[in-house]
């Protein structure tokens, strides 16, 4: 029997990269998925056909803001009527707007902590309701090693997946009882489609200081996710895994 089979899980920012990651890792191993998109509405078809085609569940792709309380209620409701349920919820929705902090505009700020960490809010107060009613869930927030170190020029960033992570550990213990799970995980150096603008001279720097001499894939984080989404870690709760390859150690 696959992992999750039979399953639904809700992933927000899924069309690319970790995401993208995510939607496929799970939809092999027997989860129905529903999952979020910005603005590319052809490349989330294209993406639910081909997972739903290969692996014989159920996928639909949504266009949602997830840093809107309203669209992220609406959303659920949505998901609900047309899945049945929701069993996961991955908060993977996030972007960056880096600057020095004497450069960093308020809306530079306001924009990463909204979609970052109010998000987070608004999709796990959404789906709330529903693991109460089942008395079961997981939820899985994707923070950052940046979350845990800082970085300068992402004041905002580290802000918000710190935040991410305090979070985390308030649901865990306000749910707990409830059977209902709720951890993080913070990647290190993953390479997507937005590390490939780095240049090679970066990329390479940045992998000279992780233990593992190499960058991570989609493909790591969304094995870890699966770990905290399945049964195999059902004495798991309140944690923050670290897929890095060791940079943090």
């Amino acid at each position: 029997m696959k992992l999750l089979e039979g399953k639904t899980a809700l992933i927000t920012g899924a069309t690319r990269g970790i995401g993208k990651g995510i939607a496929e890792r799970f939809a092999s191993e027997g989860a129905h998925v529903a999952f979020t998109f910005a603005s590319s509405a052809s490349k989330a078809d294209e993406l639910a056909s081909s997972l739903a085609s290969a692996h014989g569940v159920t996928v639909k792709a949504y266009q949602s803001n997830a840093a809107s309380y309203a669209e992220s209620e609406a959303l659920v409701n949505q998901v609900l009527a047309d899945f049945g349920t929701i069993d996961i919820l991955i908060n993977n929705a996030g972007i960056t707007r880096d600057n020095l902090l004497m450069r960093m505009s308020e809306e530079q700020w306001d924009e990463v902590i909204e979609v970052n960490l109010k998000s987070v809010f608004n999709l796990t107060k959404a789906c709330l309701r529903t693991f109460l009613k089942n008395k079961s869930g997981s939820i899985i927030n994707m923070t950052s090693v940046v979350g845990v170190n800082g970085n300068a020029g992402q004041a905002n960033y580290a802000a918000s997946k710190a935040g991410i992570i305090g979070f985390t550990k308030s649901v865990a213990k306000e749910l707990g009882s409830r059977n209902i799970r709720c951890n993080s995980i913070a990647p290190g150096f993953i390479q997507t489609e937005m590390t490939e603008q780095l240049g090679e001279e970066v990329v390479k720097s940045w992998i000279e200081g992780i233990p593992l001499k190499r960058g991570g894939t989609p493909e790591d984080v969304a094995n870890a996710c699966l770990f905290l989404a399945s049964d195999l870690s059902s004495y798991v709760t309140g944690q923050t895994l670290h897929v890095c390859g060791g940079m943090l150690t």
